[in-house]
């Protein structure tokens, strides 16, 4: 087995890889590293999906760089777009020689003894088996499972006569014009491919057993666009994505704070898109706003496909699938020659890479978080996971910045470790996310790290505080433990 050093590696070359390469060629110049990526492209999950009308669910001010402004007209951007934008990020920093595609890492270890971290990756095309040395990890491989969805079973699919597709697995010579397509799910993929295909399909089902909240909002940003006449974009952008953040970040505490009235205020905006529809049965959910991430639909086109009558929404349970559709549990019957599942995402720690520590699995379930970007007692090791209420890269842009900066400072005093260590008067842990009722965290509750009941063991979901926190706390808090030794 082939051994090599590196002073970083940088696991997965999707959003928040890129964007740890171009922190770390800004802020560490003279540090080794390296991207590991198990797939054969870049992108991650803008390279994964290939479902027909795949597009961002977070402005693009916010989703893209801070330090690479978005210069596109639109606002709310499709697939392709953010991949020709993470394409010219590559390529204006450099990133090409540093990203080795088709590298899968296996595990990882961290060997005290050597104060380093020893990491197994396969080569997948020739299945070479590499041992990569570093004294950083910097996971950036996402949050989900990449191999499969979340695929529940449903009686008699084998009986069905058309075809079943997962999103996740979307088939791009799938011929849908003229058929009746049923989506199974309410969340936001289902809400993206029902008005794309409706364009083509003789009639397209959204199956829901609840409703989801639905925002419209324009793709396009008019305040960035008459800024655009008159000062320089790099400018706007900056503008654009503070003003944006600071409406995310307001809007989630208001709505937070005053549920009852955000809840009508929400089903009333509805109401006016659809005025002749059964918006109380089919878009008004059991549960308050954001306890669930709000499904955002771009220039009202989830409505309008609903207006035309190319789709419709019905809430209801499945009874069993048939041979031409699908039974209801109340009777009804949908018929169906396309059944799409969009039932979501399954959830995992790192990408699936098993993590030891001198040669003991670590259970991410006994770790508390430290700044919502490391993990008590596992040393030199930093974890890239977005934010639930705004967009993903507001928070992998401040975790590789806090990597840099931690790098730096373990480079002035020359230590050669920093592990956080669980304070011994923690009262109360209780896992983060429990207060989220998506179905893909509730069916991972167990598998996330524990928050303590105050800084640095909080997991915020605050942007502002956590930008303050990370750029300006001090490092050497008493949590974060260095050793020179």
């Amino acid at each position: 087995m082939k051994q090599n050093y590196l002073d970083v590696i940088v696991v997965g070359a999707g959003i928040s890889g890129i964007g740890a390469g171009a922190h770390l060629n800004t802020k560490c110049p003279d540090k080794t590293y390296a991207i590991f990526e198990g797939r054969e492209n870049f992108g991650g999950t803008w390279d994964l999906f290939k479902y027909p009308g795949i597009r961002s669910d977070s402005d693009m001010h916010t989703l893209g760089f801070s330090f690479k402004p978005w210069n596109h007209k639109k606002s709310i951007a499709t697939g392709p777009l953010i991949m020709e934008y993470l394409e010219e990020t590559i390529e204006e920093y450099g990133l090409n020689e540093k990203i080795k595609y088709n590298h899968h890492v296996e595990s990882a270890n961290w060997n005290e003894a050597e104060g380093l971290w020893e990491v197994s990756v396969t080569e997948k095309k020739s299945s070479e088996k590499f041992l990569y040395k570093s004294k950083f990890l910097y996971m950036c491989a996402g949050y989900y499972r990449y191999s499969s969805g979340y695929e529940p079973e449903f009686k008699g699919s084998e009986n069905f006569s058309g075809e079943i597709i997962h999103p996740q697995k979307w088939p791009e010579s799938l011929d849908y014009s003229g058929k009746n397509v049923v989506v199974i799910g309410s969340g936001a993929t289902a809400a993206t491919i029902v008005p794309e295909i409706a364009k083509e399909a003789n009639l397209v089902t959204m199956l829901q057993r609840s409703p989801t909240y639905f925002v419209s909002r324009p793709d396009e940003d008019r305040v960035a666009l008459f800024l655009k006449k008159f000062l320089p974009k790099s400018l706007v952008y900056a503008l654009i994505r503070f003003k944006n953040v600071y409406i995310q970040q307001s809007l989630f505490k208001r709505v937070r704070a005053f549920p009852d009235r955000s809840k009508k205020f929400l089903i009333d905006q509805v109401k006016k898109e659809l005025p002749d529809f059964d918006v109380d049965k089919h878009f008004t959910p059991s549960y308050n706003p954001w306890e669930q991430r709000m499904c955002l639909i771009p220039n009202s086109d989830f409505f309008n496909a609903i207006k035309d009558k190319s789709a419709t929404v019905v809430t209801d349970h499945i009874e069993a699938f048939e041979e031409n559709g699908i039974k209801l549990k109340s009777g009804d019957f949908l018929e169906a020659d396309i059944i799409v599942t969009a039932t979501g995402l399954v959830l995992q720690n790192f990408g699936g890479v098993n993590i030891s520590v001198n040669n003991n699995p670590v259970n991410v379930s006994e770790t508390m978080t430290y700044k919502s970007l490391m993990y008590s007692d596992i040393p030199n090791f930093v974890n890239s996971f977005g934010y639930i209420n705004a967009s993903w890269t507001l928070k992998a842009d401040l975790t590789s910045t806090y990597l840099c900066r931690l790098i730096k400072h373990m480079d002035q005093n020359n230590y050669l470790s920093a592990c956080p260590k669980k304070p011994l008067d923690v009262d109360e842990t209780y896992d983060w996310l429990k207060d989220f009722s998506s179905g893909y965290i509730q069916r991972s509750i167990g598998l996330h790290p524990q928050q303590g009941s105050k800084k640095p063991w909080v997991n915020y979901q605050d942007y502002i505080k956590d930008w303050f926190d990370v750029k300006f706390s001090k490092l050497e808090d008493g949590n974060l433990v260095f050793s020179k030794d």
